[in-house]
Parts: C-alpha cells; sequence; structure tokens
C-alpha cells in the first residue's frame, strides 16, 4: 500500500506539474506579442551617475544611470539610445570613453552613493563598438565601482576603483589593474575589507601618476557609519606599483569619503574634498577622545603634486552623497563643487557662489566640462540631464531620457486604467495608460500629486479622483484629481487648528501605506505603531495600541564595531530614523488578519483587527 500512495502521489503530482507547465506556456504564448510602451511622465529624467564625453565631438556622450543602464545621444540629447538594456544589471558607477579611440568604453556597474537605494553590480564591461555590443570583463564581487580610468596611450591599461559592498566587509575592493585589457586583474592598493576606491584620477602629462581616494564605510538597517581609519588619500608615480599616502597639511585622524581631481594642464594642482572628523587628533581610536576643535572638513589644494596641501575652505556638502569636485581644464582658479547646489567658486576655492545651476533639478553626482569651451557644461542629477553653453548662466534639461526609479507602482479599474508611482527625489504621480488625443499621451496629462521623494501612491477605489500618495517619513496627503486641492494626511494625535502635535511615531523613510480590502475608506500607514484612518485620513489610531518594533536604541548597535553613541562621520544619513514598519498587508479573504514586518526584524500578525499581536 505505501508504494501504492507513492505512485499515486507521484502521479497526482506529475499531473499537477504537467498542468502548470501547460498553464505557464499557455501564459506564455499570450504575452509573446506584447511590447512595453513608455506612457511618462516625461517631465524630468532619473538619478544620474556618471557621464563620459567624446571630446572631439562633444554633441556624443554616454550617460550612466543609478538604475537605467546606459544611454548614448550623438546628437547633444536631441535623442537618445539605450545601451545595457540585454545586460543583467542596470546599475552604473561610472562610464569611461578612451579619447584617443572613442570606441573603447568601460563601464562600472553598482552606483556608489551609499543610498539605500543604491543598488549594487556585478563588475566591469568593455565595448569596442561605441557601446553597440559589451562584454564582461569580471571583477563580479566589487559591488560598486565609482571611477575607471584608461591610459590614454595604452588602452590595455586600466585601473579600477572599487567600493566594494556597501552592507558589510569583503576582500574584492580597492584599485584594481589590468594590463591586458580586462583578461586579468590585480588589486595593487587594498586597505582591509572595510575599505574600498571611492575615486581616482590621473595626471594628464604623466599617466604613471595616479591619486587614489579610499573610503572606509558601512550601511545597515540602522545607520550609516561613513569614514575610519581605512580612509586616506594616496599616490602612485610608477603606475600603481607603489603608493604612499598623502598627509601633510590634511587632517589627522579618522577620515570619511575624498573626492579628487588633477588640473588638466598642470599635474602638480591638485584639490580634494575631504571629509574628517571635526574633532582633534588624538587620544582614542582614530582620532576619538582628542577633544573639541572646529570643523575640518572642506576642500583642499595641492601645488606640489600632493606632497602638501593648504585648506581653501570649509566647503564639502553632504558627502555621503556628493563629494566630487571639478577643476575648469583652463582655469585652475575656477572651481566646482558639486553637491544639493552647483557651488562654483573663481579665487581656487576660498569662497563660493551656490547658484551655479537654479534653473535645474538639484542633487549633483556629475560634471563635464569642455576642454576645447570651458563654458560648455553637463550635469548630471536626481532630475536628469543638463547642459550649459555659458558657463552656468543658463541650462538646458534634456527631459526626453525616459528615466526615473519608481519605488511602487499602482493602478486602477477606471477606463482607460490610471498608472500612479512614486519616483525617487521626483514626486509622486499619476497618469493615464491611454487617452483619445490623437497626440497620444502627454505631459498634461499627468499630475503631480505630492512632493518631495514619491512613494506608495494609490487611487481610491470608490472614487478615481481621489489619490492618496505618501513622501519620506510618513508624509501622507489626498489629492483631488479634480480640483487640485492637496490636504496633508500625516498622522498626529491632537487637533490639527493646535498644529502638529505628532507622538513620537518613527517612520521609516519609505514608509508602507496601504487601503483596506474590506473597507475602503480605511487606510494603514506603517510607523513604529501601525496607524489606521476609518474615515479616509482625517484622523488616526493606534492598531492595538502597542509599538510593533522592537524598539532597540540604535546608540547601543555597532557599525565596523563603533557604537553608536560615539561620533561618526555623516552617522545614520539616509536613514532617518530606526525601529519601524517596512510592510505591511492585509488578508483579502478575512477581515481583521493584517501581517506587519519592520527594520529591526519583527514579524507581526493579528487576526482580530489588532486587540492582539502575536510575534
Amino acid at each position: 500500500m505505501k508504494v501504492i500512495h507513492i505512485l499515486l502521489l507521484t502521479a497526482v503530482l506529475g499531473a499537477v506539474s504537467a498542468t502548470d507547465t501547460r498553464a505557464q506556456t499557455d501564459l506564455e504564448t499570450a504575452v509573446s506579442h506584447l511590447q512595453f510602451r513608455s506612457i511618462g511622465p516625461a517631465l524630468m529624467g532619473g538619478r544620474i551617475a556618471d557621464l563620459a564625453v567624446v571630446e572631439a565631438k562633444p554633441q556624443v556622450f554616454y550617460v550612466g544611470t543609478a538604475s537605467g543602464g546606459v544611454w548614448k545621444t550623438v546628437n547633444h540629447g536631441t535623442s537618445w539610445t539605450p545601451l545595457f538594456d540585454e545586460q543583467p544589471n542596470g546599475s552604473i558607477g561610472d562610464v569611461t570613453v578612451h579619447q584617443a579611440n572613442p570606441n573603447l568604453i568601460w563601464v562600472g556597474t553598482g552606483e556608489p552613493q551609499n543610498r539605500q537605494s543604491s543598488p549594487w553590480g556585478d563588475g566591469v564591461y568593455k565595448s569596442t563598438d561605441a557601446g553597440n555590443t559589451w562584454t564582461h570583463m569580471g571583477l563580479d564581487q566589487t559591488k560598486h565601482v565609482a571611477r575607471i580610468l584608461i591610459h590614454p596611450r595604452n588602452p590595455d591599461v586600466v585601473y579600477v576603483a572599487a567600493v566594494g559592498d556597501l552592507w558589510g566587509p569583503n576582500e574584492e575592493r580597492g584599485v584594481y589593474r589590468t594590463q591586458d585589457g580586462g583578461q586579468t586583474w590585480e588589486n595593487i592598493l587594498f586597505i582591509d575589507e572595510h575599505t574600498g576606491a571611492i575615486d581616482m584620477a590621473m595626471d594628464p602629462g604623466d599617466p604613471n601618476t595616479i591619486f587614489a581616494a579610499m573610503y572606509q564605510r558601512r550601511r545597515t538597517g540602522w545607520g550609516f557609519n561613513g569614514g575610519g581609519p581605512g580612509s586616506g588619500l594616496y599616490r602612485s608615480t610608477d603606475a600603481g606599483e607603489n603608493w604612499i599616502e598623502l598627509t601633510e597639511g590634511l587632517p589627522e585622524g579618522d577620515k570619511g569619503r575624498i573626492g579628487i581631481d588633477v588640473f588638466r594642464q598642470d599635474g602638480n594642482v591638485v584639490y580634494a574634498l575631504v571629509e574628517a572628523d571635526a574633532r582633534r587628533a588624538g587620544g582614542g581610536r582614530g582620532g576619538r577622545g582628542g577633544g573639541g576643535g572646529a570643523a575640518r572638513s572642506g576642500l583642499f589644494r595641492s601645488l606640489d603634486r600632493g606632497d602638501t596641501w593648504e585648506k581653501m575652505s570649509n566647503t564639502n556638502p553632504r558627502p555621503m552623497y556628493y563629494s566630487q569636485v571639478r577643476i575648469d581644464p583652463s582655469n585652475s582658479d575656477r572651481i566646482y563643487v558639486l553637491g544639493g547646489s552647483l557651488m562654483v567658486s573663481d579665487d581656487a576655492g576660498r569662497s563660493f557662489r551656490s547658484d551655479g545651476a537654479t534653473q535645474v533639478h538639484v542633487d549633483h553626482h556629475a560634471l563635464w566640462i569642455n576642454p576645447n569651451d570651458p563654458d560648455h557644461l553637463i550635469l548630471g542629477s536626481d532630475g536628469g540631464v543638463a547642459a550649459s553653453w555659458d558657463g552656468t548662466g543658463h541650462w538646458r534639461m534634456f527631459d526626453n531620457i525616459p528615466l526615473g526609479q519608481f519605488y511602487t507602482i499602482s493602478y486602477d479599474m477606471r477606463d482607460p486604467y490610471y498608472v500612479c508611482g512614486g519616483l525617487q527625489d521626483n514626486n509622486p504621480w499619476c497618469g493615464p495608460s491611454n487617452t483619445r488625443s490623437f497626440h497620444g499621451i502627454r505631459n498634461q496629462d499627468w499630475y503631480e500629486t505630492a512632493y518631495g521623494d514619491g512613494f506608495w501612491t494609490v487611487v481610491d477605489p470608490t472614487d478615481s479622483t481621489i489619490v492618496f500618495s505618501e513622501s519620506q517619513g510618513g508624509n501622507m496627503n489626498r489629492y483631488d484629481l479634480i480640483t487640485g486641492e492637496k490636504t496633508a494626511m500625516r498622522p498626529i494625535t491632537g487637533p490639527r487648528a493646535d498644529g502638529d502635535t505628532t507622538k513620537a511615531y518613527r517612520f521609516n523613510w519609505n514608509s508602507p501605506l496601504l487601503i483596506s480590502k474590506h473597507d475602503p475608506s480605511t487606510i494603514y500607514l506603517g510607523a513604529n505603531y501601525l496607524m489606521r484612518s476609518r474615515d479616509r485620513g482625517m484622523t488616526w489610531e493606534e492598531v492595538g495600541g502597542i509599538d510593533l518594533t522592537k524598539n532597540i536604541d540604535r546608540d547601543t548597535l555597532r557599525i565596523m564595531d563603533v557604537p553608536g553613541s560615539e561620533p561618526q562621520m555623516s552617522i545614520h544619513d539616509g536613514t532617518s530614523t530606526y525601529g519601524n514598519l517596512t510592510t505591511v498587508n492585509e488578508s483579502p479573504i478575512t477581515s481583521g488578519e493584517i501581517w506587519a514586518g519592520t527594520d529591526d526584524g519583527n514579524v507581526q500578525v493579528t487576526v482580530d483587527d489588532g486587540a492582539t499581536w502575536e510575534n
């Protein structure tokens, strides 16, 4: 009988498997002729990681994006071609063109900007036909590649700055070199398993002289530590065979992220953005325990190839996310520092103005300056690509690159149905999947339903003109598509007329938002409590009245063996709070059954509408 049972079970499983296979085949056949089409919104671009321009033909350039691959234009942005769609990884850290042979392009994957939303990569790629085809060249486990340098006279010699894993230790980080076009690699500058290379620069007059910025950092679910004793600035004068750390005139003790650039006309002139511990060195580990002291981060200049340095100013906006400095190739006193704004100095970095790019999106990560016309600039930001031909006076945004980082997508059931979603740093949006206009879907058909980093954006299932949106930190609102009215609905515990009487709620950067499947008037929003509104967000209550997290004090937790109670560079930057809900869902069958997950490891469930919870 036992054998019979097994045979019967095998037969049943075989039948089920065959049914599943046929169903899968039928589904694949049904959708095989469907093609994706872009429906918008075409009002902005997405996050840009790097730019590479063919100097002899500046109308030809390449754009590396945070999660949308590599794009190419041959007509200065009039049209664009995606080049990386067939590759397994779309997160780009760096794009480099060999100027003597612009058909040769190297791409490093894994955006290096240290955010929770910075995807990791799978190494480096090479194209020998201007991006038409690509070959994976290894370094699979480097995770995040920040810079690639190609020897100007010997294209087989390539250097890669590998930052390494953002979320944990790994050995595959530091500066790598190939001397055979990527067939083999050697790690020529390695500090430790926590420290990688975040930037590199080559002396244009002597390609054997290379500067490398080493960066110790780690992100966790609860925070960020952006520095340590591993960080530092190094120089090699023999093509990477030997390295020395540059320290004379730079801050002592722990450092964080460093950005580096060399003047095109004179390799003696070098600028560095240096993030440093705000306290004097001495005493404890890595400069800790040395007492007070003025801010030591800032912009530094060397006039002797890095042997000695002079601090020019305290300028260094949000190093964790930016740390890019560029020197005008024709004027070593004109300096650009990238940050939330584009900062410009005409006195070698002693003073800056922050109005370099007020007409375009903020948060700048890449800048190219035309060596033959320094008034011609190309800029990459969280909102796409822009160009100026008059030295920052006026900018043209290229809104025709279909880029964006959607955190979430939803749709409704009207005809034509609307698609809604939240974009990284580009607001929540809703727009139609089709229109009756012969023009097709236009920008004016899209609705901007809130501001900031857009996350959950959902349509009221009983009224398709009402959209609920959520941006960073639990900032939720209701938007009326007809009137354009926006109503703030972030949970507070007192009358709105009394102002924000928010209890000590902790909201995730991307707080979960859910409309009940059983009652469309009921909305859930995750904090450290599960918040519920039974009147479409006008008033709120705590479901069960208990904190669903472990409520751990993150100052007791260690990142790279440093407790959160000790000062750290860029401490917890990008992690607003710890101990909050990251996901909420409701049983579509059983009313009152709700599941909630937290960033500190709890999975909570209630089957009685929140009266009791089980972890």
